[in-house]
């Protein structure tokens, strides 16, 4: 997904999450040119429920919108600037689809590999490898779950309780799932695995964020019952753990293969 060769050096978690986070800060633009903004004040996690098919449909398509955006981010040395007019507005669209339909996250195309059960048994170590595929990531997989299941509760919740607060918890919820997928993008060898740690640690910000709006202001509200918050805090705390080992699995290799 990405690519470009920013120095000679090999960049670390650190140095590539500075270059992300100014990514971020210049984003605005381009966001509101790929997702406009919604008549009616409608949510942007309803408004994908009700464009798809059901809740998973929509956590796809959220996590498909926010790698549309990051991927634009890394252009290829040949890309022209983008002007403000309508003809640079076509040709930015056509270089965000045209390139995003190429990324390898979205290709369901035959590999190397057997799908069997062997490969199945091996999900764990065959996942963290650039011939892997990301759909058995557990981590991933988890998070989509989760996702799914906060959309399918927050689809009963009436609209004077949807909050800012409540709208921020969701949209942690989904956004895990996109920066882990942001994340395993990168790929593993050591030039960008240092990208795919701050990436991924952009989801365990979100985990952490949303279990903190769980706790402080939606615990104890009239639309959750106890059952629903000690399912999505259990999931979320053990979720958010499993993306900290994961990083760490993460920070050993790259050491390892100075």
């Amino acid at each position: 997904m990405f690519n470009g060769d920013f120095n000679d050096d090999i960049w670390d978690e650190h140095q590539w999450e500075s270059h992300l986070n100014e990514i971020e800060r210049q984003s605005s633009r381009l966001r509101k040119f790929i997702i406009p903004d919604h008549s009616g004040n409608i949510p942007r996690w309803l408004k994908l429920l009700q464009e798809s098919s059901d809740e998973f449909d929509a956590v796809d398509a959220f996590i498909e919108e926010e790698l549309l955006i990051d991927e634009a981010y890394f252009p290829g040395e040949d890309d022209e600037e983008i002007d403000d007019d309508d003809e640079g507005e076509e040709e930015w669209e056509d270089f965000l689809f045209d390139d995003f339909e190429d990324d390898f996250f979205f290709e369901d195309e035959e590999d190397d590999f057997d799908a069997g059960e062997e490969w199945k048994e091996l999900s764990d170590d065959f996942a963290m490898s650039n011939m892997g595929s990301i759909d058995t990531l557990y981590i991933y997989n988890t998070s989509r779950t989760l996702a799914a299941a906060v959309l399918q509760w927050a689809e009963t919740i009436s609209p004077q309780n949807i909050t800012p607060d409540f709208n921020e918890f969701v949209g942690n919820i989904l956004k895990i799932g996109a920066k882990i997928a942001g994340g395993y993008s990168f790929g593993f060898d050591r030039d960008f695995l240092g990208g795919n740690i701050a990436y991924t640690k952009k989801a365990l910000y979100c985990s952490n964020d949303a279990l903190m709006i769980l706790q402080r202001d939606l615990k104890g509200s009239s639309y959750i019952t106890k059952k629903q918050y000690f399912y999505f805090h259990e999931q979320l705390f053990s979720l958010r753990n499993d993306i900290g080992i994961y990083i760490q699995e993460l920070r050993e290799e790259f050491h390892n293969g100075i």
